[in-house]
Protein backbone atom coordinates (compact mmCIF):
# COMPACT_ATOMS: atom_id res chain seq x y z
CA UNK A 1 0.00 0.00 0.00
CA UNK A 2 1.99 2.81 -0.88
CA UNK A 3 1.09 6.76 -0.93
CA UNK A 4 -0.73 7.78 -4.08
CA UNK A 5 1.49 8.71 -6.91
CA UNK A 6 -0.01 11.34 -9.07
CA UNK A 7 2.31 13.53 -10.65
CA UNK A 8 3.47 12.75 -14.20
CA UNK A 9 7.35 12.76 -14.00
CA UNK A 10 7.11 10.39 -11.02
CA UNK A 11 4.48 7.77 -13.14
CA UNK A 12 6.87 8.32 -16.14
CA UNK A 13 10.13 7.26 -14.23
CA UNK A 14 8.13 4.45 -12.73
CA UNK A 15 7.06 2.85 -16.31
CA UNK A 16 10.45 3.37 -17.43
CA UNK A 17 12.10 1.71 -14.79
CA UNK A 18 9.06 -0.83 -15.40
CA UNK A 19 8.87 -0.83 -12.12
CA UNK A 20 6.33 -4.07 -10.50
CA UNK A 21 5.28 -2.13 -7.48
CA UNK A 22 3.20 0.27 -9.17
CA UNK A 23 1.43 -2.40 -11.26
CA UNK A 24 -2.78 -1.92 -9.72
CA UNK A 25 -2.04 1.69 -9.01
CA UNK A 26 -2.70 2.78 -12.67
CA UNK A 27 -2.37 2.12 -16.05
CA UNK A 28 -0.58 3.96 -18.72
CA UNK A 29 -2.49 4.49 -21.73
CA UNK A 30 -0.63 5.12 -25.04
CA UNK A 31 -2.63 7.31 -27.83
CA UNK A 32 -0.49 6.55 -30.87
CA UNK A 33 -1.33 2.61 -30.52
CA UNK A 34 -4.95 2.64 -28.58
CA UNK A 35 -3.61 0.53 -25.87
CA UNK A 36 -3.22 0.76 -21.92
CA UNK A 37 -0.17 -1.19 -20.14
CA UNK A 38 0.32 -1.79 -16.20
CA UNK A 39 3.49 0.38 -15.08
CA UNK A 40 5.71 -2.73 -15.59
CA UNK A 41 4.73 -3.92 -19.28
CA UNK A 42 7.86 -4.77 -20.84
CA UNK A 43 7.32 -3.29 -24.45
CA UNK A 44 9.41 -0.44 -25.28
CA UNK A 45 8.84 2.73 -23.36
CA UNK A 46 6.37 5.49 -24.83
CA UNK A 47 7.49 8.71 -25.70
CA UNK A 48 6.48 11.36 -22.84
CA UNK A 49 4.00 13.38 -25.26
CA UNK A 50 1.89 9.93 -26.40
CA UNK A 51 1.42 9.25 -22.71
CA UNK A 52 -1.78 9.25 -20.43
CA UNK A 53 -2.46 8.32 -17.07
CA UNK A 54 -5.22 6.56 -15.55
CA UNK A 55 -6.24 5.78 -12.29
CA UNK A 56 -8.20 2.85 -13.49
CA UNK A 57 -8.51 0.66 -15.90
CA UNK A 58 -12.02 1.60 -16.47
CA UNK A 59 -11.18 5.36 -16.99
CA UNK A 60 -9.06 3.92 -19.81
CA UNK A 61 -11.68 1.80 -21.47
CA UNK A 62 -14.26 5.30 -21.43
CA UNK A 63 -11.57 6.88 -23.07
CA UNK A 64 -11.39 4.31 -26.20
CA UNK A 65 -8.04 2.11 -24.80
CA UNK A 66 -8.31 -1.57 -25.14
CA UNK A 67 -5.78 -3.40 -23.05
CA UNK A 68 -2.43 -4.59 -23.77
CA UNK A 69 -2.36 -7.91 -24.92
CA UNK A 70 1.54 -8.10 -23.87
CA UNK A 71 1.38 -7.29 -19.89
CA UNK A 72 -2.38 -8.00 -19.15
CA UNK A 73 -3.08 -4.79 -17.04
CA UNK A 74 -6.09 -6.33 -15.69
CA UNK A 75 -4.04 -9.28 -14.12
CA UNK A 76 -1.86 -7.09 -11.77
CA UNK A 77 -2.72 -6.99 -7.99
CA UNK A 78 -5.80 -4.55 -7.12
CA UNK A 79 -4.84 -1.22 -5.76
CA UNK A 80 -3.43 -0.69 -2.39
CA UNK A 81 -5.25 2.71 -2.50
CA UNK A 82 -8.58 1.41 -1.62
CA UNK A 83 -7.92 0.36 1.80
CA UNK A 84 -5.09 3.32 2.17
CA UNK A 85 -8.17 5.61 0.73
CA UNK A 86 -11.49 6.28 3.36
CA UNK A 87 -12.96 8.57 1.03
CA UNK A 88 -16.37 7.79 -0.88
CA UNK A 89 -14.89 6.77 -3.69
CA UNK A 90 -12.17 4.31 -2.46
CA UNK A 91 -15.25 2.55 -0.28
CA UNK A 92 -17.64 2.58 -3.65
CA UNK A 93 -14.53 0.17 -5.34
CA UNK A 94 -14.60 -1.59 -1.92
CA UNK A 95 -18.22 -2.62 -2.50
CA UNK A 96 -18.01 -2.93 -5.97
CA UNK A 97 -15.82 -5.73 -5.85
CA UNK A 98 -17.30 -7.28 -3.53
CA UNK A 99 -20.71 -8.03 -5.65
CA UNK A 100 -22.60 -4.92 -4.85
CA UNK A 101 -23.47 -3.66 -8.69
CA UNK A 102 -24.27 -6.83 -9.65
CA UNK A 103 -26.98 -7.62 -6.38
CA UNK A 104 -28.57 -4.47 -5.57
CA UNK A 105 -27.56 -2.23 -9.08
CA UNK A 106 -25.86 1.67 -8.99
CA UNK A 107 -29.02 2.58 -6.50
CA UNK A 108 -28.29 -0.26 -3.63
CA UNK A 109 -24.15 0.89 -3.95
CA UNK A 110 -25.04 4.82 -3.54
CA UNK A 111 -27.80 3.63 -0.74
CA UNK A 112 -24.84 2.15 0.63
CA UNK A 113 -22.59 5.06 0.59
CA UNK A 114 -25.56 8.04 1.87
CA UNK A 115 -25.68 9.30 -2.20
CA UNK A 116 -27.72 9.39 -4.81
CA UNK A 117 -27.40 7.86 -7.96
CA UNK A 118 -26.40 10.61 -10.03
CA UNK A 119 -23.74 12.40 -7.53
CA UNK A 120 -21.93 9.28 -6.66
CA UNK A 121 -21.79 8.66 -10.93
CA UNK A 122 -20.29 12.73 -10.27
CA UNK A 123 -18.33 12.16 -7.87
CA UNK A 124 -16.56 8.20 -8.78
CA UNK A 125 -16.24 9.64 -12.31
CA UNK A 126 -14.62 12.90 -11.24
CA UNK A 127 -12.03 10.83 -9.25
CA UNK A 128 -11.32 7.57 -10.92
CA UNK A 129 -12.21 8.33 -14.48
CA UNK A 130 -15.65 6.62 -14.51
CA UNK A 131 -18.75 6.07 -13.35
CA UNK A 132 -19.94 2.84 -11.07
CA UNK A 133 -21.37 0.80 -14.41
CA UNK A 134 -17.70 0.93 -15.92
CA UNK A 135 -15.69 0.42 -12.96
CA UNK A 136 -18.01 -2.71 -12.27
CA UNK A 137 -17.76 -3.75 -15.37
CA UNK A 138 -13.98 -3.37 -15.39
CA UNK A 139 -14.17 -5.23 -12.55
CA UNK A 140 -16.08 -8.22 -14.23
CA UNK A 141 -13.93 -8.00 -17.63
CA UNK A 142 -11.09 -8.53 -14.85
CA UNK A 143 -12.85 -11.69 -13.39
CA UNK A 144 -13.83 -13.02 -16.49
CA UNK A 145 -10.06 -13.26 -17.74
CA UNK A 146 -8.98 -14.56 -14.75
CA UNK A 147 -11.07 -17.72 -15.02
CA UNK A 148 -10.37 -17.76 -18.99
CA UNK A 149 -7.01 -18.49 -18.48
CA UNK A 150 -6.63 -19.88 -14.78
CA UNK A 151 -9.49 -22.31 -15.35
CA UNK A 152 -11.43 -24.84 -17.87
CA UNK A 153 -14.99 -23.35 -16.87
CA UNK A 154 -17.12 -23.62 -19.91
CA UNK A 155 -17.15 -20.25 -21.40
CA UNK A 156 -21.18 -19.55 -20.29
CA UNK A 157 -19.79 -20.31 -16.63
CA UNK A 158 -17.29 -18.01 -17.05
CA UNK A 159 -19.60 -15.21 -18.08
CA UNK A 160 -21.72 -15.67 -14.70
CA UNK A 161 -18.93 -16.52 -13.05
CA UNK A 162 -17.62 -12.99 -13.71
CA UNK A 163 -21.01 -11.33 -12.92
CA UNK A 164 -22.15 -10.44 -16.22
CA UNK A 165 -25.59 -10.87 -17.13
CA UNK A 166 -25.92 -12.60 -19.92
CA UNK A 167 -22.83 -14.69 -22.19
CA UNK A 168 -23.58 -12.06 -25.06
CA UNK A 169 -22.47 -9.36 -22.24
CA UNK A 170 -19.57 -10.72 -21.82
CA UNK A 171 -18.40 -12.15 -25.06
CA UNK A 172 -18.96 -8.08 -26.27
CA UNK A 173 -16.96 -7.09 -22.70
CA UNK A 174 -13.80 -9.32 -23.65
CA UNK A 175 -13.63 -8.25 -27.37
CA UNK A 176 -14.04 -5.06 -26.40
CA UNK A 177 -11.41 -4.86 -23.17
CA UNK A 178 -8.64 -7.44 -24.83
CA UNK A 179 -9.63 -6.88 -28.65
CA UNK A 180 -9.61 -11.09 -28.25
CA UNK A 181 -12.49 -13.33 -27.84
CA UNK A 182 -13.26 -15.21 -25.15
CA UNK A 183 -11.52 -18.10 -26.77
CA UNK A 184 -8.57 -16.53 -28.16
CA UNK A 185 -8.12 -15.29 -24.77
CA UNK A 186 -7.83 -18.79 -23.41
CA UNK A 187 -5.32 -20.16 -25.78
CA UNK A 188 -2.99 -17.56 -25.11
CA UNK A 189 -2.67 -18.82 -21.61
CA UNK A 190 1.02 -20.27 -20.51
CA UNK A 191 2.13 -23.05 -18.54
CA UNK A 192 0.02 -26.31 -18.43
CA UNK A 193 -3.90 -27.31 -18.16
CA UNK A 194 -5.67 -26.18 -15.90
CA UNK A 195 -7.49 -28.77 -13.61
CA UNK A 196 -10.10 -31.10 -14.07
CA UNK A 197 -13.25 -29.81 -15.52
CA UNK A 198 -15.50 -28.20 -12.67
CA UNK A 199 -12.84 -27.70 -10.61
CA UNK A 200 -11.41 -23.88 -9.62
CA UNK A 201 -7.75 -23.54 -9.44
CA UNK A 202 -6.60 -20.10 -9.61
CA UNK A 203 -3.71 -18.64 -9.21
CA UNK A 204 -3.96 -15.19 -6.85
CA UNK A 205 -1.85 -12.57 -8.05
CA UNK A 206 0.28 -10.27 -5.43
CA UNK A 207 3.13 -7.94 -4.80
CA UNK A 208 6.29 -9.70 -2.88
CA UNK A 209 7.45 -10.37 -0.15
CA UNK A 210 4.70 -11.89 1.38
CA UNK A 211 5.06 -13.20 4.56
CA UNK A 212 2.19 -16.28 3.85
CA UNK A 213 3.27 -18.21 6.37
CA UNK A 214 2.37 -15.66 9.08
CA UNK A 215 -0.94 -15.43 7.72
CA UNK A 216 -1.01 -19.24 7.83
CA UNK A 217 -0.13 -19.39 11.06
CA UNK A 218 -2.30 -16.71 12.48
CA UNK A 219 -5.44 -18.67 11.23
CA UNK A 220 -4.35 -21.76 12.71
CA UNK A 221 -4.17 -20.17 15.61
CA UNK A 222 -7.84 -19.22 14.95
CA UNK A 223 -9.39 -21.86 13.54
CA UNK A 224 -12.91 -22.32 14.34
CA UNK A 225 -13.19 -26.37 14.48
CA UNK A 226 -15.60 -27.92 11.45
CA UNK A 227 -15.65 -24.06 9.57
CA UNK A 228 -11.99 -23.82 9.36
CA UNK A 229 -9.15 -26.20 8.54
CA UNK A 230 -5.42 -24.36 9.00
CA UNK A 231 -1.79 -25.82 8.17
CA UNK A 232 1.68 -24.46 7.58
CA UNK A 233 1.07 -23.97 4.29
CA UNK A 234 -3.20 -23.51 3.50
CA UNK A 235 -6.12 -22.40 4.83
CA UNK A 236 -9.49 -23.54 4.34
CA UNK A 237 -13.45 -22.65 5.46
CA UNK A 238 -16.58 -22.85 4.49
CA UNK A 239 -18.58 -19.65 4.15
CA UNK A 240 -22.06 -18.01 3.76
CA UNK A 241 -22.54 -16.24 0.32
CA UNK A 242 -25.25 -14.47 -1.18
CA UNK A 243 -26.22 -16.96 -3.24
CA UNK A 244 -25.69 -19.62 -0.87
CA UNK A 245 -22.99 -21.56 0.75
CA UNK A 246 -19.49 -21.52 -0.76
CA UNK A 247 -15.98 -23.22 0.19
CA UNK A 248 -12.37 -22.16 -0.26
CA UNK A 249 -8.77 -23.29 0.69
CA UNK A 250 -5.85 -21.21 -0.01
CA UNK A 251 -2.64 -23.06 -0.43
CA UNK A 252 1.22 -22.12 -1.33
CA UNK A 253 3.32 -23.87 -3.77
CA UNK A 254 7.07 -24.29 -4.35
CA UNK A 255 6.76 -21.43 -6.18
CA UNK A 256 5.99 -19.48 -3.83
CA UNK A 257 2.30 -19.24 -5.71
CA UNK A 258 -1.24 -18.38 -4.16
CA UNK A 259 -3.53 -21.15 -5.43
CA UNK A 260 -7.37 -20.76 -4.73
CA UNK A 261 -9.57 -23.55 -5.28
CA UNK A 262 -13.50 -22.77 -4.49
CA UNK A 263 -16.84 -24.45 -4.11
CA UNK A 264 -19.53 -21.88 -4.61
CA UNK A 265 -23.35 -22.59 -5.06
CA UNK A 266 -24.53 -19.61 -7.37
CA UNK A 267 -21.85 -18.79 -10.06
CA UNK A 268 -22.17 -15.42 -9.47
CA UNK A 269 -20.45 -15.31 -6.01
CA UNK A 270 -17.70 -16.51 -7.71
CA UNK A 271 -16.07 -12.88 -8.28
CA UNK A 272 -16.83 -11.48 -4.79
CA UNK A 273 -15.54 -14.98 -3.10
CA UNK A 274 -11.81 -14.11 -4.89
CA UNK A 275 -12.46 -10.44 -3.52
CA UNK A 276 -13.10 -11.48 -0.16
CA UNK A 277 -9.89 -13.82 -0.10
CA UNK A 278 -7.56 -11.18 -1.34
CA UNK A 279 -8.70 -9.46 1.82
CA UNK A 280 -8.01 -11.90 3.93
CA UNK A 281 -4.44 -12.55 2.94
CA UNK A 282 -4.21 -8.83 2.56
CA UNK A 283 -2.87 -9.15 -1.55
CA UNK A 284 -3.62 -6.01 -2.53
CA UNK A 285 -0.86 -4.33 -0.33
CA UNK A 286 2.27 -2.72 -1.35
CA UNK A 287 4.58 -4.42 0.67
CA UNK A 288 7.54 -2.37 -0.17
CA UNK A 289 6.49 0.59 0.67
CA UNK A 290 5.59 -0.70 3.86
CA UNK A 291 8.87 -2.30 4.69
CA UNK A 292 10.78 0.87 3.68
CA UNK A 293 8.62 3.23 5.54
CA UNK A 294 9.29 0.81 8.88
CA UNK A 295 12.82 -0.12 8.42
CA UNK A 296 13.27 3.37 8.29
CA UNK A 297 12.88 3.72 12.00
CA UNK A 298 16.19 1.65 13.98
CA UNK A 299 13.98 -0.01 16.35
CA UNK A 300 12.02 -1.25 13.63
CA UNK A 301 14.35 -2.37 11.14
CA UNK A 302 15.40 -5.85 12.75
CA UNK A 303 11.67 -6.59 12.50
CA UNK A 304 11.01 -6.01 9.38
CA UNK A 305 14.60 -7.60 8.53
CA UNK A 306 12.80 -11.06 10.21
CA UNK A 307 9.48 -10.79 8.89
CA UNK A 308 9.78 -9.11 5.14
CA UNK A 309 6.42 -8.48 3.48
CA UNK A 310 4.30 -8.87 6.51
CA UNK A 311 -0.01 -8.73 6.29
CA UNK A 312 -2.50 -7.97 8.13
CA UNK A 313 -5.37 -10.65 7.80
CA UNK A 314 -8.40 -9.43 6.63
CA UNK A 315 -12.17 -10.99 7.68
CA UNK A 316 -14.29 -13.68 5.84
CA UNK A 317 -17.58 -12.22 7.17
CA UNK A 318 -17.57 -8.51 8.88
CA UNK A 319 -20.45 -9.95 11.04
CA UNK A 320 -18.35 -12.74 11.98
CA UNK A 321 -15.76 -10.87 12.87
CA UNK A 322 -17.11 -8.47 15.29
CA UNK A 323 -18.66 -11.25 17.25
CA UNK A 324 -15.25 -13.34 17.54
CA UNK A 325 -13.91 -9.99 18.63
CA UNK A 326 -15.98 -9.77 21.30
CA UNK A 327 -16.16 -13.33 22.28
CA UNK A 328 -11.80 -12.95 22.58
CA UNK A 329 -12.18 -10.00 24.73
CA UNK A 330 -10.40 -10.49 27.91
CA UNK A 331 -9.44 -14.54 27.40
CA UNK A 332 -6.79 -16.18 25.53
CA UNK A 333 -6.67 -17.09 21.88
CA UNK A 334 -6.60 -20.41 22.89
CA UNK A 335 -10.12 -19.59 25.63
CA UNK A 336 -11.53 -17.77 22.16
CA UNK A 337 -10.88 -20.68 19.65
CA UNK A 338 -12.93 -23.21 21.96
CA UNK A 339 -15.98 -20.80 22.65
CA UNK A 340 -16.15 -20.09 18.64
CA UNK A 341 -15.75 -23.80 18.51
CA UNK A 342 -18.64 -24.27 20.81
CA UNK A 343 -20.96 -21.75 19.41
CA UNK A 344 -20.68 -23.23 16.16
CA UNK A 345 -21.08 -26.61 16.55
CA UNK A 346 -24.37 -25.71 18.55
CA UNK A 347 -26.19 -22.90 16.54
CA UNK A 348 -24.04 -23.28 13.05
CA UNK A 349 -25.58 -24.20 9.69
CA UNK A 350 -24.76 -28.00 8.57
CA UNK A 351 -24.98 -28.06 4.80
CA UNK A 352 -23.60 -30.73 2.38
CA UNK A 353 -20.69 -28.22 2.16
CA UNK A 354 -19.74 -28.59 5.74
CA UNK A 355 -20.44 -26.37 8.66
CA UNK A 356 -20.99 -22.66 8.45
CA UNK A 357 -20.35 -20.09 11.11
CA UNK A 358 -24.06 -19.19 13.13
CA UNK A 359 -26.07 -16.57 11.52
CA UNK A 360 -26.57 -13.17 13.44
CA UNK A 361 -30.44 -14.16 13.88
CA UNK A 362 -29.36 -17.78 15.55
CA UNK A 363 -26.98 -16.41 18.39
CA UNK A 364 -29.62 -13.46 18.60
CA UNK A 365 -32.08 -16.07 19.82
CA UNK A 366 -29.85 -18.74 21.36
CA UNK A 367 -26.37 -17.54 21.99
CA UNK A 368 -27.02 -17.18 25.87
CA UNK A 369 -27.72 -20.66 25.63
CA UNK A 370 -24.38 -21.73 24.57
CA UNK A 371 -21.98 -18.78 25.69
CA UNK A 372 -19.99 -18.71 28.84
CA UNK A 373 -18.66 -16.41 31.15
CA UNK A 374 -19.72 -13.11 32.88
CA UNK A 375 -23.62 -12.05 32.47
CA UNK A 376 -22.76 -8.60 30.43
CA UNK A 377 -20.39 -9.61 28.18
CA UNK A 378 -22.69 -12.42 26.98
CA UNK A 379 -25.40 -10.13 26.49
CA UNK A 380 -23.17 -7.59 24.81
CA UNK A 381 -22.56 -10.81 22.35
CA UNK A 382 -26.26 -11.23 21.77
CA UNK A 383 -27.47 -7.79 21.76
CA UNK A 384 -24.71 -7.15 18.73
CA UNK A 385 -25.98 -9.95 16.88
CA UNK A 386 -29.39 -8.58 17.06
CA UNK A 387 -28.32 -5.47 15.89
CA UNK A 388 -27.00 -6.80 13.45
CA UNK A 389 -29.75 -9.22 12.25
CA UNK A 390 -32.50 -6.60 12.47
CA UNK A 391 -30.57 -4.11 10.27
CA UNK A 392 -30.06 -1.20 13.65
CA UNK A 393 -26.53 -2.03 13.29
CA UNK A 394 -24.96 -2.19 9.97
CA UNK A 395 -21.09 -3.35 8.94
CA UNK A 396 -19.84 -3.73 5.60
CA UNK A 397 -16.35 -3.14 3.93
CA UNK A 398 -17.93 -0.07 2.15
CA UNK A 399 -17.98 1.45 5.69
CA UNK A 400 -16.80 4.65 6.53
CA UNK A 401 -14.26 4.26 9.16
CA UNK A 402 -14.86 7.06 11.39
CA UNK A 403 -18.43 6.19 11.57
CA UNK A 404 -18.16 2.45 11.65
CA UNK A 405 -16.42 3.35 15.13
CA UNK A 406 -18.84 5.53 16.31
CA UNK A 407 -21.35 3.42 16.13
CA UNK A 408 -19.82 -0.34 17.05
CA UNK A 409 -18.62 2.22 20.43
CA UNK A 410 -22.19 3.06 21.31
CA UNK A 411 -23.10 -0.72 21.35
CA UNK A 412 -22.64 -2.19 24.99
CA UNK A 413 -20.24 -3.62 25.71
CA UNK A 414 -18.15 -2.56 22.98
CA UNK A 415 -14.78 -0.55 23.70
CA UNK A 416 -12.21 1.38 21.86
CA UNK A 417 -10.04 -1.78 20.95
CA UNK A 418 -12.72 -4.07 19.53
CA UNK A 419 -13.82 -0.89 17.46
CA UNK A 420 -10.72 -0.83 16.56
CA UNK A 421 -10.10 -4.21 15.94
CA UNK A 422 -13.38 -4.86 13.61
CA UNK A 423 -11.55 -1.56 12.05
CA UNK A 424 -8.67 -2.80 11.09
CA UNK A 425 -9.97 -6.24 9.97
CA UNK A 426 -12.84 -5.17 8.48
CA UNK A 427 -11.93 -2.11 6.45
CA UNK A 428 -8.32 -2.87 5.70
CA UNK A 429 -7.48 -0.07 7.09
CA UNK A 430 -3.62 0.40 7.56
CA UNK A 431 -3.38 2.69 10.05
CA UNK A 432 -4.70 1.21 13.42
CA UNK A 433 -2.86 1.00 16.59
CA UNK A 434 -4.20 -1.09 19.59
CA UNK A 435 -1.99 0.84 22.50
CA UNK A 436 -4.12 -0.87 24.98
CA UNK A 437 -3.22 -4.71 23.77
CA UNK A 438 -1.12 -6.69 26.18
CA UNK A 439 0.55 -8.87 23.98
CA UNK A 440 1.21 -5.92 21.51
CA UNK A 441 2.69 -3.56 24.51
CA UNK A 442 5.28 -6.44 25.24
CA UNK A 443 6.25 -6.70 21.66
CA UNK A 444 6.40 -3.02 22.18
CA UNK A 445 9.08 -3.41 24.90
CA UNK A 446 10.75 -5.89 23.53
CA UNK A 447 11.80 -4.52 20.51
CA UNK A 448 12.87 -0.99 22.92
CA UNK A 449 9.43 0.86 22.11
CA UNK A 450 7.49 2.40 24.98
CA UNK A 451 5.72 -0.32 26.63
CA UNK A 452 2.81 1.91 28.13
CA UNK A 453 -0.05 3.26 26.20
CA UNK A 454 0.21 6.88 26.11
CA UNK A 455 4.08 7.05 24.93
CA UNK A 456 3.71 3.89 22.26
CA UNK A 457 0.67 5.85 20.72
CA UNK A 458 3.24 9.12 20.78
CA UNK A 459 6.45 7.29 19.27
CA UNK A 460 4.14 5.14 16.80
CA UNK A 461 2.54 8.32 14.95
CA UNK A 462 6.19 8.88 12.95
CA UNK A 463 5.14 5.07 11.44
CA UNK A 464 1.66 6.77 10.08
CA UNK A 465 -0.24 5.52 7.66
CA UNK A 466 0.80 2.12 8.53
CA UNK A 467 0.58 1.72 11.93
CA UNK A 468 -1.61 -1.60 11.36
CA UNK A 469 1.72 -3.07 10.19
CA UNK A 470 3.17 -1.72 13.14
CA UNK A 471 0.86 -3.73 15.37
CA UNK A 472 1.45 -7.16 13.13
CA UNK A 473 5.31 -6.56 13.94
CA UNK A 474 5.28 -6.49 17.31
CA UNK A 475 2.10 -8.99 17.79
CA UNK A 476 5.09 -11.12 16.70
CA UNK A 477 7.86 -9.78 19.28
CA UNK A 478 6.01 -10.20 21.93
CA UNK A 479 8.19 -12.54 23.92
CA UNK A 480 5.65 -14.33 26.39
CA UNK A 481 1.98 -14.38 25.22
CA UNK A 482 0.06 -13.80 28.57
CA UNK A 483 -2.25 -16.23 29.66
CA UNK A 484 -4.49 -14.17 31.41
CA UNK A 485 -5.50 -10.26 31.11
CA UNK A 486 -7.04 -8.77 34.05
CA UNK A 487 -10.40 -7.83 33.64
CA UNK A 488 -8.60 -3.71 32.86
CA UNK A 489 -6.98 -5.33 30.06
CA UNK A 490 -7.94 -5.47 26.58
CA UNK A 491 -8.82 -8.10 24.44
CA UNK A 492 -6.81 -11.16 23.36
CA UNK A 493 -8.10 -11.56 20.16
CA UNK A 494 -4.93 -10.78 18.25
CA UNK A 495 -1.51 -12.86 16.48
Amino acid sequence: MSLPVTDFDERYRAISARDTRFDGQFVTAVRSTGIYCRPSCPARTPKPENVAFYPTSAAAHEAGFRACKRCLPEAAPGSPAWDLRSDVAARAMRLISSGVVEREGVAGLAARLGYSTRHLTRVLSTELGAGPLALARAHRAHMARMLLVGTDMPISEVAFSAGFASIRQCNDTIREVFALTPGELRARRRGPEAVAPGAIDLVLPYRGPLDAGGVFDWMAARAVTGVEVATSTAFSRHLRMAGGSAWFEVSLDASARLHLRARVAQLGDLAPLVSTVRRIFDLDADPSAVDQALSAHPELAPLVARTPGIRVPGSADPHEMLIRAMIGQQITVVAARTALTALAEALGERTEQGLLFPTMSAIAEHGAEVLRGPGARIRAIVGAAAALADGSLTLTVGDDGPSQRAALLAMPGIGPWTADYVRMRVLGDPDILLPGDVALRAGAAASGLPGDPIPLVAWAERTAPWRSYLSAHLWRAAPVRPRRASQSSVPKETP
